[in-house]
């Protein structure tokens, strides 16, 4: 069998890593993976990335690097949040059309989806308004890979296509208290709580409701992705409707996972962004009608578990 060559760009964060470990069950004897971080070149510079795709030869790409943040972080630099990833992605893409890649997969988010929609949310209603305005910055830039997916593929051929995913949490977060993911954040306080004896805070009401995955489950997906998904329209990674749960469940399966016992405070003056943006996985169904989440509470103890065990890198 001819050798296939994948790069995966962004890789040294928590979605790089799921995928890392689930190749640990389903490797193929053909597949060579590639894992870059920014370390390896700043994908914004065409000439730096172009080093990369003359070292590698990639046949395929895992496109996962991008600028990301929390709520907060997303508010106080949208400008910031849209040219770093139009630069990125434009650089990446262009590449992988001039040195002929057969696929390249690049990661979307659900946050992209514009504000005011019916629920569920599907693959065709991305563009059906404006996104957030908190993260209109870095929604619109990420919608504009759905956009360069199609014109490669239309003037060139290409094989290009996107992920999806909700939410996405695990080990190799980004665990910051101001700039990270909300479950991820959840888990820092909680740490901090229990250890000094703190109230445990939980910003906004608790009464939003999320889809997540976790990041191993969505590493299983994007293999599956990579090797058999036959489109180019972008496909949804999210768990079930059913398993959406509200901000305040998720803290108390936090805190239990913790063994925390102390005082729940619900800080209402910190924004909560939109209250639910639930996404159908029907198409994902269609195709793995048998795919198992990691039920949440076992993924989130797991994933405390990691925090723990690598506090002071994770704090970060």
């Amino acid at each position: 069998m001819a050798e296939i060559v994948i790069m995966v760009t962004g890789s040294s964060g928590m979605v790089g890593h799921g995928i890392q470990l689930a190749l640990e069950e389903d490797k193929k004897p053909n597949e060579k993976w590639i894992f870059l971080s920014s370390k390896d070149a700043d994908l914004r510079d065409r000439e730096a990335t172009k080093i990369l795709f003359e070292k590698y030869k990639p046949t395929h790409v895992v496109h996962l690097a991008a600028k990301v943040g929390g709520l907060f972080n997303n508010m106080e630099h949208n400008c910031d949040f849209y040219t770093v990833n139009n630069q990125m992605d434009s650089v990446v893409l262009d590449l992988c059309k001039e040195y002929k890649v057969q696929k390249a997969v690049s990661s979307l988010c659900t946050c992209i989806f514009p504000e005011k929609i019916t629920y569920p949310i599907d693959e065709t209603m991305l563009h059906n308004g404006p996104p957030h305005f908190s993260s209109y910055g870095y929604s619109y830039a990420k919608r504009m890979i759905e956009v360069m997916n199609y014109v490669y593929n239309d003037q060139y051929g290409c094989q290009f296509t996107s992920i999806i995913p909700c939410n996405v949490f695990g080990p190799h977060d980004n665990f910051n208290l101001t700039g990270g993911h909300m479950l991820a954040g959840l888990i820092h306080k909680a740490y901090l709580a229990e250890r000094y004896d703190q109230p445990f805070v939980i910003w906004g009401t608790g009464k939003p409701l999320r889809q997540f995955i976790y990041s191993v489950d969505l590493g299983r997906l994007i293999i599956w992705v990579l090797r058999e998904y036959p489109e180019i329209e972008p496909i949804i990674l999210a768990a079930d409707e059913e398993d959406e749960i509200s901000i305040r469940d998720t803290g108390e399966l936090v805190v239990k996972a913790f063994g925390y016992q102390g005082e729940i405070v619900h800080d209402v003056s910190k924004s909560e962004g939109q209250f639910k943006k639930t996404a159908s996985n029907a198409k994902l169904r269609k195709y793995l009608p048998d795919f198992k989440f990691t039920p949440i509470k076992q993924a989130i103890e797991e994933t405390v578990d990691w925090f723990r065990k690598n506090y002071e890198i994770a704090k970060k």
